[in-house]
């Protein structure tokens, strides 16, 4: 397994971020899907070495990742890591940012680097925007840099923060592909609460909820769990653990009790995962 996870726990003074977490990763593209504060950021975190554990460890390529100097730097070398939010230096170029974080990754040729950079560039569909500064860029052109810096040297660990914040579909839809591709060789954890592209694209779903795991498995094992209990009515009925109006006029309902001449409707990982919850994210 790339990553393996065991008994971790991370607290912040007195708060607890994480507690007994015990995971494995190995190759394919797995979302992380969980409310505003259940522990996701702090998870990625913990992988990419930019946290130290309270309890527990993590290993990351057969070595800690907060172990001696040299392991960190071992597991940093093997990983391409986008955090949920991105600081650009002021007045960079699209290249220039792209090219400041491949030295930061030890490529010193400068040939074989501005190759590298002009590959991932292309790869996120920025090649033509290259030369432009990155203060004129919109904000999904902007997370497309910030992916671009996460694909260089094609790492062995791609950790994505919410990847798909400002992109339009067509882009998401891009995105999709590319890391689909890279998902045939590498472990890709992708944190996210777009439950459409963990359905589009990952074999696995980890649900996290309060700082614990509260589903590990196949998207279809966890979409299985919403069977028998998402309607179709033509009016509203209170009792539903989520309801709304969809755009044909009918009246989608999760959970709660069957409601009179509802229709059963095919369940969907948003579905499951709001029955999972408990509470609609809506």
């Amino acid at each position: 397994m790339t990553v393996v996870l065991r008994s971790v726990a991370k607290r912040f003074g007195g708060v607890t971020a994480l507690a007994g977490v015990d995971l494995e990763f190995g190759s394919g593209v797995t979302g992380l899907l969980g409310p505003n504060g259940a522990g996701k950021t702090t998870l990625l975190r913990l992988l990419s070495t930019a946290l130290e554990p309270s309890e527990g460890t993590v290993t990351v390529f057969g070595r800690a990742a907060h172990g001696t100097d040299a392991e960190r730097t071992a597991v940093r070398r093997g990983l391409g890591y986008l955090p949920q939010e991105v600081a650009f230096p002021p007045g960079m170029t699209v290249f220039g940012f792209v090219d400041y974080i491949a030295v930061l990754k030890e490529w010193t040729s400068t040939r074989a680097r501005h190759a590298e950079v002009r590959r991932v560039l292309d790869v996120v569909g920025l090649g033509d925007l290259a030369t432009r500064r990155i203060r004129a860029l919109s904000g999904g052109q902007r997370r497309r840099a910030a992916l671009a810096q996460a694909l260089l040297g094609e790492p062995a660990l791609l950790i994505l923060d919410e990847p798909t914040t400002g992109l339009d579909p067509e882009q998401r839809v891009a995105l999709r592909s590319v890391l689909s591709r890279i998902a045939v060789n590498a472990t890709v954890l992708l944190a996210t609460h777009q439950t459409e592209d963990v359905a589009a694209l990952c074999d696995r779903v980890v649900v996290i909820a309060a700082g614990g795991v509260r589903f590990d498995g196949p998207v279809r094992e966890l979409v299985a769990t919403a069977e028998g209990r998402v309607w179709l009515c033509e009016k509203d009925h209170p009792g539903a653990q989520a309801a709304w109006r969809t755009g044909s006029g009918r009246h989608r309902r999760v959970g709660g009790a069957p409601p009179p001449e509802g229709e059963p409707a095919e369940p969907t990982l948003e579905d499951a995962y709001l029955l999972m919850l408990g509470t609609p994210e809506r």
